[in-house]
């Protein structure tokens, strides 16, 4: 499991109530724990957050730092495991964490079948009314948000939890290292947080010092991915035109070393099915 993946989670079903009423419309009462049963021969699925709002309806928030062309797919497993489950259909929604703009869609359609969820970019989040909060949760995830300043709101949220107490703040400083490294962030923290009476260096910690170096190196290998992908999208469209939907949604899940091959063949080939193939 990625390492942001268990940080956010862990921030929405804890303080981040703030942040779970932006996205959700509502208040969550319980945060369960399920593992969807095994169907015929697919794995058995563990969803992310599933909670159960005041109104005694179920929502489920899928967490997705990539562009995935199959999302609408596992969204509907998940939908469809939950109402097993459960015997309620979830409100589902699927929220995008990623750096790279999000291409991802939000439903499917068919002869007779109509499935749609809800698709958020946490970038459309204002960060900066996160950062008012009073509860940490909200002001770690404000810096996957929209801010005004990224380093100021750094300082504001390093300044916050620099109260808390030695656990708290342990842990609380660890989540944003992590999601910090989602937004090449993580440098900014490490000089706040040595400005601050923090005894404390993350990378030593038994158990969150992998994690954070983990977050760091995807991160790095991320920015890599991202700029390879803008070269070489650059290249095409001088080449080939516009690209289309099926192109675009294929180089997404193309890793650093592929996409740099690409570049290389890109004016060699004759056309884009050539090159895509």
């Amino acid at each position: 499991m990625q390492e942001y993946d268990v940080a956010l989670k862990l921030l929405l079903k804890g303080s981040a109530t703030l942040a779970v009423r932006e996205l959700t419309g509502t208040a969550v009462v319980e945060w369960l724990d399920v593992e969807l049963p095994k169907v015929q021969r697919v794995q058995n699925l563990r969803l992310d957050p599933l909670g159960r709002t005041v109104d005694d309806q179920l929502v489920h928030m899928e967490l997705q730092s990539g562009n995935d062309p199959a999302m609408p797919f596992r969204m509907m497993e998940y939908c469809l495991g939950v109402q097993r489950l459960c015997g309620q259909f979830p409100r589902q929604i699927l929220l995008y964490v990623g750096e790279t703009p999000m291409t991802m869609r939000r439903e499917l359609r068919g002869p007779g079948l109509s499935f749609q969820y809800s698709l958020i970019d946490i970038r459309t989040l204002d960060g900066d009314r996160l950062l008012e909060s009073a509860q940490v949760g909200d002001n770690v995830i404000a810096i996957l948000a929209q801010l005004r300043d990224d380093k100021e709101a750094v300082r504001k949220i390093v300044e916050r939890i620099v109260g808390l107490a030695m656990t708290e703040r342990e842990i609380a400083l660890a989540q944003l290292m992590i999601l910090a490294g989602l937004r090449h962030l993580a440098g900014a923290v490490e000089e706040e947080a040595r400005k601050m009476p923090i005894d404390l260096d993350i990378r030593d910690h038994e158990v969150l010092g992998p994690m954070f170096i983990k977050a760091e190196e995807k991160g790095r290998q991320e920015g890599v991915q991202a700029g390879e992908l803008a070269v070489l999208r650059r290249l095409i469209e001088k080449r080939f035109g516009a690209l289309p939907g099926w192109a675009s949604e294929k180089l997404a899940v193309m890793r650093a070393p592929e996409l740099e091959e690409l570049s290389e063949r890109v004016l060699d080939a004759g056309s884009l099915d050539e090159l895509l193939s």
